[in-house]
């Protein structure tokens, strides 16, 4: 496969003190701050020949050459990966993850994620997000299941991305939570970071943190379970998973930030099952739904039966 080559030669009326990322920014605007600062640190980009860092500040007749590598590039398709298709057009795809696939690949899962088996269908997606991440917008954890929108070129992704940049984007879930929650309906807005503790947890904190708001309606109480349904106002790793542990209603299965649950163990019981935004083709407002899984509608039944 070729790489896409873009050519720039900085003019008079454009020399700037900007950093390159920033300028490559506003000159491409297909393509993220956070990707063209990837593809500078890969060297895919070189100034007048040679590689330079993101700081770099533009200078009049400077030749910049950018090289972006296909999506696909060093992944392998994974045939044998199982995912539930909800919608496909030219732009989109709308994927039910089920519970206990990884949606990109990372040390320990190279070709049995969700990447892998979208790369068996559909050899060409977004490159925006890198060669490991091609068409991922947004994702979800392992053993959350749901709703992923993918982008199935540059320009798409973009419009995706911009709509969860502004919070259009909305994305609601299923959440079984441990104990009963009294109010019928309530916001959790508290800052999350990196736990300083447990660096590979997240938490509420107010140290290298990030606003972060959810949103969260009763559905039905249980004898010391409550069914909810969430909404994420901002979108932070492992949010709603954090916030309702935060309020000690952490999410049945959820072992990282809840403990064990004999109701339930393998995995926290939290299902995306309502996505809408602005399709980037038509410009319309659009939802997409995914029903309960069985896994977790077994554990309701039982609640249910008392």
């Amino acid at each position: 496969m070729q790489n896409q080559v873009f050519k720039i030669i900085v003019s008079a009326p454009e020399t700037t003190t900007a950093r390159l990322d920033r300028y490559l920014a506003a000159k491409l605007p297909d393509f993220s701050r956070s990707r063209i600062d990837a593809l500078i640190k890969a060297g895919a980009v070189t100034v007048n020949g040679q590689t330079v860092k993101s700081s770099y500040a533009p200078r009049r007749n400077d030749e910049i050459i950018i090289s972006v590598p296909e999506a696909t590039e060093d992944l392998r398709p994974g045939a044998e990966v199982t995912f539930t298709v909800i919608h496909e057009d030219d732009d989109i795809i709308v994927v039910d993850k089920p519970v206990g696939l990884v949606t990109h690949p990372a040390p320990g899962h190279h070709d049995d994620t969700l990447v892998n088996g979208l790369l068996a269908r559909y050899p060409s997606l977004s490159g925006i997000s890198g060669i490991k991440r091609p068409g991922i917008v947004h994702r979800i954890d392992k053993d959350t299941s749901g709703l992923l929108v993918i982008a199935r070129n540059d320009k798409a992704h973009r419009y995706l991305a911009d709509q969860l940049v502004d919070h259009a984007m909305h994305r609601e879930y299923y959440a079984l939570v441990k104990g009963t929650i009294e109010e019928n309906e309530g916001v959790i807005d508290a800052p999350i970071g990196r736990d300083p503790k447990r660096r590979q947890q997240m938490a509420v904190t107010p140290y290298h943190s990030k606003d972060a708001e959810t949103h969260f309606q009763v559905l039905k109480r249980y004898a010391g379970y409550t069914l909810l349904s969430v909404a994420l106002k901002t979108g932070r790793t492992h949010q709603i998973r954090v916030h309702l542990a935060y309020i000690r209603h952490p999410i049945v299965g959820d072992i990282v930030y809840g403990g064990h649950d004999p109701l339930y163990s393998k995995g926290q019981l939290l299902h995306a099952y309502r996505l809408t935004l602005r399709h980037p083709g038509t410009n319309k407002i659009t939802s997409y739904e995914a029903r309960i899984p069985d896994h977790f509608q077994v554990i309701l039944d039982r609640l249910n039966q008392g």
